[in-house]
């Protein structure tokens, strides 16, 4: 065996009962080089289940194509690669890998297929496939101990098996408004796991009135993206965490920036997504499935250190005091109060989640004019401030904008005043729900299988089903790819209506017009 800290890739793209067949082979691969790091390929449908294997370090999910597989298995930097499939496919992996020490399982095809056709027996068929598993590994002079799979060898270990006292836990979320609000649930569980220890939390300055308020936030550390000089940045950020003495570090943020500052922390236990880039910069991975809701998503980070699994089963968000005051002077210049408010969020980062000006118009005057109710629109930038403008001026009735006026912070305490909040695909979308103020979302480009719908109950999602365009991208576009612009268009000013007022009749604010 080479000095050389062991980095084996073992390949299992199979059934579920074969990839669990398999558990002995680790075992004793970690039993012979206990240094060793374990990386195993298997299919997507497979990937969450199999990642809590205590001798699996990473989870590596298989892509469509051959060179996109081998792709990956060379950008892993791999010393030894196992291969337990023994297809063409993976043999073709095993041999563009560049792999120096490669070794593969006999599958036996040939005399298996003369059996099948030609009833020809062979003694290598009377053997197990699990003894030809083990077989293989005499190969790399590593002696067979342990020969029994055992179901509880893929329950989720958790880090204080270790003895080690838990005293910091870092959490790093750089991304978008909704993101960090998103990772809300995230924060409260792991202080439920770990009362005694504290938690710091890096965030953009943008997103810091999210965290700070928190009772379960100690330290907030801020990472600013832009600027000149991005390097040093890098460098400030990851001292910075240094300097916490951290002994876990979550990513849910998954670019290869926020992997490096991980990585130059020196935090001893750092653990992210399978899918991050620059996922060897951590010390775990789990899986990342688009098939749960992004909140839900963010907890699956907590498999890599406890063994059950969570539901987030609400936003819980709070803001500063002095929110209360800026929104409680808004209402008063603005005449809000004793009203019943609906909230408006007409604009977005990404153009083609936003739903035409002119369906906004129609909907808020017929809002104001038919039921009574006061829109207020709100939104942060100048951008929004003159959509917001533009709005109002157009539409029948005194709708109020408070675009630009309004703090990050002053939104959450603004937030309980509303009864519905009608909103594109956003972060004020999330910052609604963790408030628990009813939701009516309007979703073009993006689709339910992203994992940013409004989270929880009773919120509704507006959108148009079987467009074939439909995700056209992860965070939508600045243009329509097809330039029609179904997705948004054919959502009816007059569709959107009719589900706010029911959603308000629900909630008991307006009239039942059908009683």
């Amino acid at each position: 065996m080479n000095e050389q800290q062991p980095n084996i890739l073992v390949i299992r793209l199979s059934s579920l009962g074969d990839i669990v067949l398999s558990s002995p082979v680790y075992k004793n691969i970690k039993a012979a080089w206990p240094k060793a790091r374990i990386t195993l390929l298997v299919k997507p449908q497979f990937a969450q289940v199999l990642a809590g294997h205590p001798d699996i370090d990473e989870i590596m999910v298989a892509k469509p194509g051959l060179w996109a597989n081998i792709s990956q298995i060379r950008a892993g930097g791999f010393t030894h690669l196992l291969d337990l499939h023994g297809t063409l496919k993976t043999i073709l992996m095993s041999f563009f890998s560049r792999v120096p020490n490669r070794i593969r399982y006999d599958k036996n095809t040939l005399d298996r297929r003369l059996f099948v056709h030609f009833r020809r027996m062979s003694p290598v068929l009377e053997r197990h496939t699990l003894d030809k598993y083990l077989s293989v590994l005499s190969a790399w002079n590593i002696p067979v101990k342990y020969r029994e799979p055992k179901l509880d060898d893929w329950a989720y270990k958790h880090v204080e098996n270790s003895g080690r006292k838990i005293n910091t836990i870092a959490i790093f979320q750089t991304s978008f408004i909704g993101d960090s609000v998103l990772t809300t649930p995230l924060i409260q569980k792991t202080a439920k796991l770990f009362p005694e220890a504290k938690i710091v939390v890096i965030t953009r300055p943008q997103t810091e009135d999210i965290f700070r308020p928190m009772k379960e936030v100690s330290q907030v550390i801020l990472n600013d993206k832009k600027g000149w000089n991005k390097i040093a940045g890098i460098w400030k950020t990851a001292h910075a965490i240094r300097a916490t003495h951290a002994d876990i570090l979550l990513v849910p943020h998954r670019s290869f920036r926020s992997a490096l500052i991980a990585w130059l922390s020196g935090v001893p236990i750092r653990i992210g997504f399978t899918s991050s880039e620059g996922r060897w910069f951590y010390t775990k991975t789990v899986p990342f499935s688009w098939m749960i809701h992004d909140a839900e998503r963010n907890l699956s980070l907590l498999q890599g250190i406890a063994k059950e699994k969570f539901t987030a089963e609400k936003l819980n968000m709070r803001y500063a005091p002095s929110a209360e005051e800026n929104v409680a002077r808004l209402m008063q210049d603005f005449n809000l109060n004793g009203k019943t408010l609906v909230g408006i969020n007409a604009g977005s980062a990404w153009p083609t989640k936003c739903w035409p000006m002119e369906y906004f118009v129609k909907l808020i005057s017929r809002l104001q004019t038919e039921l009574g109710v006061q829109a207020v629109l709100i939104g942060g930038d100048k951008q929004d401030a003159a959509l917001g403008e533009k709005i109002c001026q157009l539409s029948t009735g005194h709708a109020a904008s408070l675009c630009g006026k309004t703090s990050l912070a002053d939104l959450m305490a603004l937030m309980k005043h509303f009864k519905l909040f009608i909103t594109n695909d956003s972060g004020p979308m999330h910052i609604a729900t963790a408030f628990e103020v009813p939701t009516l979302a309007i979703f073009g480009p993006t689709t339910r299988e992203l994992g940013f719908f409004p989270y929880g109950e009773g919120h509704r999602v507006m959108e148009v089903k079987g467009l074939e365009c439909r995700p056209c991208a992860l965070h939508g576009g600045k243009k329509c790819p097809k330039g029609h612009f179904k997705c948004m268009r054919d959502i009816s000013p007059d569709v959107v209506f009719d589900n706010a007022k029911e959603m308000l009749e629900k909630a008991g604010v307006v009239a039942n017009a059908s009683k």
